[in-house]
């Protein structure tokens, strides 16, 4: 008598050392990262900073003459710090803990193991910013007082305001992980990320106001996350003219992509 047993499924099968495509290099860079407990830790801290600045500024906004999307989404800008940061840390932490070898020796292809780090790293953070964003959009307008109304996204300008705001942290973090990659030392590509972002404006401004329109920070504070022109009026002609909302996010876009082409360019070229 033949006794027949429940037929199991076969198993995906594991693939050997440098058969790695870029779905199963994406895959694995996604455990690295979720096993991470500052992962965790750092999008928590992210949004939680952001919605209360945001609240802040609500509570201390006193006319409804101000651009309010502006005011509610204030709390982005120390926020693009730890996505930067997240991003640094997400690259040199596998040179630092010597995991680097293991990655490239599983994914030989250099640059298809940092493409697939920066799209994994890449959707994390957008789904952060955009939570982030949206969730300190609608704290800061009901943080309102004195008899303001809360902007709306159905307002011109707003939603495309919040959305991009959001898009900020994810390029701003895949430009620390081109930054990671280049540099390969946590705190020296750390402290390069924070004087390109904060830094760097406070000197173009006095060396060349017309330069601050690329600065990063100011990208997203003032294209990026605004509803309409910023006023030149009342700062005289030492007001910079600021880039477009789409203008801004292109440039801000080419800065991550630069760092990423040349991170991918050294990291297939030197010693891991």
């Amino acid at each position: 008598m033949t006794i027949q047993g429940t037929a199991r499924r076969p198993r995906t099968p594991i693939p050997a050392a440098g058969h790695y495509r870029f779905g199963q290099a994406a895959r694995l860079e996604w455990v690295k990262l979720r096993t991470l407990r500052s992962t965790w830790w750092t999008l928590a801290i992210t949004v939680a900073g952001t919605v209360g600045i945001g609240v802040a500024v609500g509570l201390n906004t006193t006319t409804g003459s101000e651009d309010l999307t502006n005011n509610a989404l204030a709390g982005v800008i120390p926020g693009l710090l730890l996505a930067g940061v997240m991003g640094v840390l997400s690259m040199t932490s596998e040179y630092t803990s010597g995991m680097i070898r293991a990655t490239l020796a599983a994914v030989p292809r250099r640059r298809l193991a940092l493409a697939a780090k920066a799209a994994v790293f890449g959707g994390v953070s957008l789904a952060l910013g955009e939570a982030a964003s949206f969730a300190s959009f609608f704290a800061g307008g009901f943080a309102l007082r004195h008899g303001i109304a809360a902007p709306s996204l159905s307002q011109p300008g707003v939603l495309r305001a919040v959305v991009l705001t959001g898009a900020g942290y994810c390029l701003i973090g895949l430009l620390g992980i081109g930054l990671g990659s280049i540099i390969r030392h946590t705190g020296a590509a750390i402290a390069v990320l924070v004087a390109g972002i904060y830094i760097a404006a406070q000197f173009i401004g006095f060396l060349a106001r017309g330069a601050l329109a690329y600065m990063p920070i100011l990208i997203v504070g003032n294209s990026l996350a605004t509803t309409k022109p910023l006023s030149c009026a009342a700062h005289g002609t030492q007001c910079p003219h600021f880039l477009s909302p789409w203008a801004g996010l292109t440039v801000l876009a080419s800065y991550a992509a630069i760092a990423l082409l040349v991170g991918g360019w050294l990291l297939a070229r030197r010693d891991a």
